[in-house]
């Protein structure tokens, strides 16, 4: 399991003087970026591949407050990955100082071709990486049906609501 550490800082509080919902996103989204730096999804690799990964969603479950003052660790796990590598999911979990999981956090995201701006696999290369990490209990192969299992759509306004507006 990946895992970093970070210090709870002042401006990561929000009004309840509490860790802030945005925290817990950075918090997530910097190990993240650190798990796929350190295993070959750098700058480099992913300019030479004209990648940039993409979130779907996060879903955030929220168990227990954390305080300033109180270090927390964020674990990332790999729980599913398409047989092509274009969609990836993973699970985060945020523990505090005393190792009491905090929030755990689902996060489902997809690869984009940067010069397209479509969704794309993972070249031969990239996917024996991703698909090496070590895997969660609860780990599955996912399909294009997976990314649209909330049912959300987008509902554009119509003219006489942009009009309202």
């Amino acid at each position: 399991m990946y895992s970093k550490k970070f210090e709870i800082r002042w401006s990561d509080l929000d009004a309840n003087r509490h860790l802030a919902n945005s925290a817990f996103i950075n918090f997530m989204s910097h190990t993240r970026m650190g798990f796929l730096m350190e295993n070959g999804f750098g700058h480099k690799q992913l300019s030479h591949y004209n990648l940039g990964p993409i979130v779907f969603y996060e879903h955030i479950y929220y168990f227990k407050e954390i305080f300033a003052g109180e270090p927390v660790t964020v674990t990332l796990e790999l729980s599913g990955l398409s047989e092509d590598g274009m969609y990836f999911e993973f699970t985060h979990k945020i523990y505090d100082h005393n190792g009491k999981n905090c929030a755990t956090c689902e996060m489902m995201g997809s690869w984009i071709d940067l010069e397209k701006r479509k969704l794309t696999t993972l070249s031969d290369e990239l996917f024996k990486q991703l698909d090496n990490t070590p895997k969660s209990k609860d780990f599955r192969i996912l399909t294009k049906e997976d990314t649209r299992k909330y049912g959300k759509r987008p509902q554009d306004l119509t003219q006489d609501e942009l009009n309202d507006l």
